[in-house]
């Protein structure tokens, strides 16, 4: 039997997805959250041999989560089941550790094949992303996604630096590299660009 947890923030596919899982035999659905820190806290309560999870949610993003998992080394495997086909995204989720990565308009009953195969340890990609991504990889550095992401809140330098444990000055410099390369006018059309591709 196949331990198998979902984290999903819109409830009604948080709902379909539990359904559409439970029909099968050999898997056993132990948890649900609606967030990213529920879906830890499921995950570390738990311990699912499967967590599928969403990429963006309250909280934590589902890339956060894998990331905990990995870096705490609890033995469950992620799955990501999302909208975003962009080679961004799935870029990030391989560099954190998940193993899956499938569309949401892909057939459902790819959905359980996928569980058992990641399972087993094997590794689910959406075929039209698997080649895409590594022909676009991001153009920013760790500590420029990090700028970006907190000024796409709103903060000011000055908080940005705070969060970072930067320097006000260094944290301009980031921002301003950071739209350089995104080709961008400023810190919100950066931002903006670096979403759009999944960098974020």
């Amino acid at each position: 039997m196949i331990r198998v947890a979902i984290a999903e923030d819109q409830g009604m596919v948080l709902g379909a997805l539990a359904t559409l899982l439970a029909l099968e035999r050999d898997l056993q659905i132990v948890g649900r959250a609606a967030d990213g820190v529920e879906a830890w806290s499921l995950v570390e309560r738990s311990r699912p041999d499967v967590l599928v999870s969403d990429i963006e949610m309250p909280g934590l993003s589902g890339l956060d989560v894998a990331e905990r998992i990995r870096a705490h080394a609890i033995p469950c495997r992620v799955l990501i089941v999302t909208t975003f086909a962009r080679p961004g995204y799935l870029r990030r989720a391989l560099e954190a550790g998940v193993q899956g990565y499938l569309l949401k308009d892909q057939p459902s009953e790819e959905l359980a094949a996928a569980v058992r195969r990641v399972a087993q340890g094997q590794r689910v990609i959406a075929a039209e992303l698997a080649e895409a991504a590594w022909s676009a990889p991001t153009p920013l550095s760790e500590r420029e996604r990090a700028a970006l992401a907190l000024a796409e809140q709103g903060r000011s330098n000055k908080e940005i630096a705070e969060a970072l444990a930067l320097s006000p000055g260094t944290v301009r410099n980031y921002l301003s590299e950071a739209a350089q390369k995104l080709g961008a006018a400023n810190r919100v059309e950066a931002a903006r660009i670096a979403r759009a591709n999944g960098w974020l």
